[in-house]
């Protein structure tokens, strides 16, 4: 049985790219917002989910962080995409023609500049890249462009009128792959991991906890606070570690599970990034 993937966006979209390069042949259930994609899964019209957490530019994208912990999903792999943004439109136009670009703000702002020398160009902010490309085929809309990747030109036969149009050229989005169970993955595999622990308010707490982590050998790669929203001036930290040896991960856990005052295990995977 072949694994249905909920995505945000639609067929051409980032997350789809994701999808195609992590799974292969990927069927994937379209949805409009990540609380959708979270709901696929629960609805079991997915099977997995694929979900950006944080982008190289932009940094962590944090309602995610909340939607994986409050659903109690697990992060069973991970896959890096560089975000390559291309000016598309209806074939037989130039630049010269187009009137109006639609895309999402995050693109529109990571474009920007190369927009300026072209000031008879109308930016209008749209929810979703590829959903721009599909509509301007569907409805043969001339002088008007998207900005989209690659799969979107291919998928709705546009033209790519000017590519790797973003400012920085060295964007990167790391994607997680999430469901509701834990994957089995041979700990001789796993080299990383993500974590929450909650801390009390003694001074000191998060250092020593750090400490535990460097003397157990492992490096970590991201942290990120979140305020807990029923307790005023508190927070939940997650964390991602990598490993050379699973074995050292276990003693940190062991030692983190007494220390913190709630401590969870978000996923146990395969660094991308080896």
């Amino acid at each position: 049985m072949n694994t249905k993937i909920a995505i945000q966006g639609i067929k051409g979209s980032f997350h789809h790219q994701v999808a195609l390069e992590y799974f292969g042949d990927a069927e994937v259930e379209e949805c409009l917002s990540f609380d959708e994609v979270i709901d696929a899964v629960l609805g079991k019209r997915a099977d997995v989910a694929v979900m950006a957490i944080e982008n190289s530019i932009a940094g962590s994208i944090i309602p995610n962080y909340a939607l994986i912990d409050a659903n109690g999903f697990h992060i069973i792999g991970e896959h890096y995409l560089n975000i390559h943004h291309n000016l598309m439109a209806l074939g037989g136009q130039r630049i010269s023609d187009i009137r109006e670009v639609y895309s999402h703000p995050m693109a529109l702002l990571q474009c920007k500049q190369f927009f300026r020398q072209y000031p008879h160009i109308k930016l209008v902010e749209d929810a979703d890249t590829a959903e721009v490309a599909r509509r301007i085929h569907e409805k043969k809309l001339k002088g008007v462009g998207a900005i989209a990747g690659r799969v979107a030109a291919t998928l709705y036969d546009l033209e790519i009128l000017a590519e790797e149009i973003q400012t920085i050229k060295n964007n990167e989005t790391r994607f997680v792959i999430v469901q509701p169970t834990n994957s089995v993955i041979p700990e001789d595999r796993i080299n990383k991991a993500s974590m929450k622990f909650e801390l009390d308010h003694k001074r000191g707490s998060l250092a020593t906890v750090l400490n535990v982590m460097s003397d157990c050998k492992l490096n970590m790669t991201k942290i990120q606070s979140l305020p807990k929203i029923e307790t005023p001036w508190k927070y939940a930290f997650f964390v991602d570690v990598t490993f050379e040896s699973y074995q050292h991960f276990e003693k940190a856990k062991a030692i983190l599970k007494i220390m913190a005052e709630e401590f969870r295990i978000h996923g146990e995977y395969i660094n991308a990034k080896r």
